[in-house]
């Protein structure tokens, strides 16, 4: 039996989900992914704390209506209230899912007990999901990781709090809070969490080919994979993606004038984001990604990187690519 997802009133296209990523899965890139085949891209994730919506940078977190497709924003917080009135305020402009983070692994973030630092609080996690399914007409998502650590792996505990108080999807890193980034995801939880659960439930960490993603949904049952850092400068990993796992073919790699085409709308999207000013600095990493294989040297990046101006921008990466197609 093989069928995508429901979320919701929500049927997804395919089994491929682009994972929320800080600083990296804004209205551009999303849309990009979107367009490259990801069934859902999820919102970069915002503060439940009201006092930071007005800033700039929540401010360009927060368009949701200009976006195309199923709109998924992840909220962040440890206080149940907050999360509530944080979650109504993202479906009155616009959300269409609201995505709760207990992933995150980030310091500044677990310092105020946000993103996965709550996987060690069963009671509080319960607090926050029943506070905010309460809150809101649309379905509710959570994200989590394993556990809080690899002696205390509770991912099941919790895949139970989340089914019991009315979350419609799961996805589950297939780390712990402890790992952060390190060593290789492990899918024997992700598998007992699908086995103790019948909610949707989609597996994500280290999926960065399309036989992995197919051996990952294979060994955990999961409903669909999440990719994240895989998708950094190749968003075309999701068409890649989905075709293998309907069709058991692979895709080429995109030609260099495609992969030049979707960089240069890429930064220039950034640059009608970002302004300016800010614009071309948050392009640096994109590019640095794109270019990983072929800059390998990271001659080219840190030319790059000493361009202020938005239009120098776009003649480096112009001139850079006249060269390597000469090569």
């Amino acid at each position: 039996m093989d069928y995508t997802v429901r979320i919701g009133p929500y049927q997804l296209a395919n089994k491929v989900i682009c994972a929320p990523m800080a600083g990296v899965t804004d209205h551009t890139f999303r849309e990009l992914c979107r367009r490259f085949g990801a069934a859902l891209a999820v919102s970069e994730m915002l503060s439940s704390n009201p006092l930071v919506w007005q800033s700039e940078k929540s401010q360009n977190r927060m368009g949701h209506r200009q976006e195309s497709g199923i709109r998924s924003v992840q909220i962040a917080g440890s206080d149940p209230a907050q999360m509530a009135a944080a979650a109504q305020y993202n479906v009155e402009i616009g959300a269409d899912i609201i995505d709760i983070n207990m992933g995150c692994p980030a310091k500044k973030v677990n310092k105020k007990l946000a993103g996965s630092a709550l996987l060690q609080y069963p009671e509080l996690v319960e607090q926050i999901i029943q506070a905010v399914v309460k809150a809101v007409t649309v379905p509710v998502t959570l994200k989590i990781r394993t556990g809080w650590d690899p002696d205390n792996r509770n991912g099941v505990q919790i895949a139970r709090i989340a089914e019991d108080n009315g979350i419609q999807a799961l996805a589950v890193h297939g780390r712990t809070k402890a790992c952060m980034y390190k060593g290789e995801a492990e899918y024997d939880t992700i598998k007992a969490i699908k086995q103790a659960v019948t909610l949707p439930v989609i597996a994500n960490g280290d999926i960065t080919t399309p036989e992995k993603a197919q051996y990952v949904l294979d060994y955990t049952g999961a409903d669909a994979i999440m990719i994240g850092r895989a998708a950094q400068g190749r968003p075309w990993i999701f068409r890649e993606v989905a075709h293998y796992l309907a069709t058991g073919e692979k895709l080429a790699a995109p030609a260099i004038a495609e992969v030049q085409q979707i960089m240069l709308e890429h930064v220039q999207g950034l640059h009608q984001l970002y302004g300016v000013h800010l614009g071309p600095r948050i392009a640096r990493k994109h590019v640095g990604w794109y270019l990983a294989e072929h800059d390998a040297q990271g001659v080219f990046r840190s030319e790059f990187n000493a361009i202020e101006q938005a239009e120098r921008q776009f003649e480096a990466l112009n001139d850079y690519f006249h060269k390597l197609a000469a090569t």
